[in-house]
């Protein structure tokens, strides 16, 4: 390119950023997100982060998002609040943090004994579960969409084999949700601790055991260093949905366009998160078994017949909560019996008999 043409041409790029940079800054919408999570975290973080990155992309500039992990604005457990408020726009978390403000909360991340991704994800879909979602969030002046599954999660981490329901007595262990209640109906005391403090508090004996997620980002913690045993399958969380949570008055001020690329963008993002997961999970399964000899266990049907009736008295107490709690419990519940006569026909015996004759 000659001189003279270079700088024709750099000259009008020049004046066409100067007069479309003040424009965008003038016109864009501040989105800052808060999350539970840790910054950078394999699947949980960076799913987060992914999400945030693909709304500004995706609406060309028009929402100006600033995303800030656990304990950069605020500590994970005072997300809700950050947002409720209005001193922030949105948080990506697990719903079933705020259990505490309202029982109904639970069924959107996940319950003991409950939906898995597939099946929750036809509730959330075709089975009135965001609807249901809204009108609880209508309370709280909230909005929020599904934007992220880790599927069925391990049943987690412990020092010491757990045989029978007694060894679960005395244990105090990390896990958040109506799963900690079934701990607590057990005998057991349930902690919370947000994610990036889980590994200190077992090393440190704090806690005793801990679930987390599922191999991959298990492996991230490093709970192979501080612990031997990793049970599965878990019970409490089958399928955790994460969700993208707004501020209400702030959604309704959104054009129409924003809001359904918000729609869209959290949706991908919830089938994205699953596929990770999924591919991940067995690569770092092996990796924990094969390079740091952590030792599988299998929860006996003694066990888990013992989390399937606690979880039954919880899940009731929940739903004794509120008229609407109990429509939110139901409607999950009626979903499981549903969608989950189908499953036992199709994905669950598949999968069992493919793997036995191929012995995969």
């Amino acid at each position: 390119m000659k001189r003279r043409q270079f700088l024709t041409s750099a000259a009008i790029g020049g004046a066409a950023t100067a007069l479309a940079t003040p424009a965008l800054a003038q016109s864009a919408t501040e989105m800052n997100i808060v999350s539970t999570w840790p910054r950078d975290f394999p699947g949980l973080g960076t799913s987060a982060q992914r999400l945030a990155a693909r709304i500004e992309a995706l609406t060309e500039g028009r929402i100006a998002v600033n995303y800030f992990a656990a304990g950069e604005r605020v500590g994970a457990f005072d997300s809700f609040d950050e947002v409720a408020s209005g001193n922030s726009q949105a948080y990506i978390g697990a719903d079933y943090y705020w259990k505490g403000k309202h029982a109904g909360w639970s069924p959107f991340t996940a319950i003991p004994m409950g939906l898995t991704y597939t099946e929750i994800d036809a509730w959330m879909k075709f089975g009135g579960g965001q609807e249901l979602y809204e009108k609880l969030g209508d309370e709280f002046g909230v909005i929020g969409f599904p934007a992220g599954n880790t599927g069925v999660q391990m049943g987690g981490w412990f020092n010491k084999e757990i045989e029978s329901a007694d060894d679960l007595r005395g244990l105090k262990m990390r896990i958040p949700g109506l799963g900690g209640d079934v701990i607590a109906k057990l005998g057991g005391s349930p902690v919370s601790v947000p994610g990036g403090q889980i590994y200190e508090n077992l090393v440190s004996g704090a806690i005793d055991a801990t679930e987390w997620v599922g191999p991959w980002n298990d492996f991230f913690l490093k709970l192979y260093e501080a612990a031997q045993y990793y049970y599965w399958p878990g019970f409490h969380e089958p399928g955790s949905q994460l969700c993208l949570g707004m501020n209400k008055s702030w959604w309704s001020g959104l054009s129409s366009i924003d809001q359904e690329i918000i729609k869209v963008a959290c949706a991908e993002e919830n089938a994205v998160s699953m596929a990770e997961a999924n591919a991940n999970n067995g690569v770092y399964l092996n990796r924990l078994i094969n390079e740091y000899g952590v030792e599988l266990r299998e929860f006996n049907d003694d066990v888990y017949e013992a989390f399937g009736s606690a979880s039954a008295e919880v899940i009731e107490e929940a739903r004794d909560h509120s008229p609407l709690a109990a429509e939110i419990f139901d409607s999950h519940l009626n979903a499981r019996a549903s969608v989950g006569a189908w499953s036992n026909l199709s994905d669950a015996p598949y999968v069992t008999k493919r793997n036995r004759i191929l012995d995969i």
